[in-house]
């Protein structure tokens, strides 16, 4: 499935990647809406957001934050169900690395829901966590890659 790979550069784009979010995280997982928009959810923020286009629609977003100095933050993966087990995924995940790397980011670190273990890990992730732990009332697990 062909997919376009947009780096979020405008108002416009960046409220898409919030509504790729909300459908995901508050409607469909229930999360509360004031955890999930935060402070790193503005264009002058020290975050770095992408966009997923296929078949005409946006498809799935996420953002990178510093972890640390030598270490990428991937958070708020979400992809919307019609585009769920196509590869979209896999597309934003190398979107997002690529971007790390291109900021001179040696790792990734994410938080990963435990029902999406599996995929990180096929995407080379290893789990540091020891345990799940709860974030916004779902389980995670820490995990993390060498870029």
């Amino acid at each position: 499935m062909a997919a376009e790979i947009i780096n979020v550069s405008t108002e416009e784009q960046l409220q898409q990647a919030l509504d790729i979010r909300k459908d995901v995280f508050v409607l469909e997982q229930k999360v509360p809406i004031d955890l999930e928009i935060d402070d790193y959810d503005n264009l002058e923020s020290d975050a770095h957001h992408v966009l997923i286009k296929s078949e005409g629609q946006f498809a799935a977003t996420g953002r990178i934050t510093y972890y640390n100095k030598d270490s990428a933050k991937m958070q708020r993966i979400a992809v919307r169900k019609p585009f769920r087990s196509k590869g979209i995924g896999r597309v934003l995940m190398m979107a997002l690395e690529t971007q790390a790397r291109e900021l001179k980011l040696q790792y990734s670190i994410l938080d990963a829901q435990v029902q999406a273990e599996p995929f990180y890990r096929k995407l080379g992730y290893e789990t540091i966590s020891d345990e799940p732990f709860d974030d916004a009332g779902i389980p995670h697990v820490r995990m993390k890659k060498e870029l």
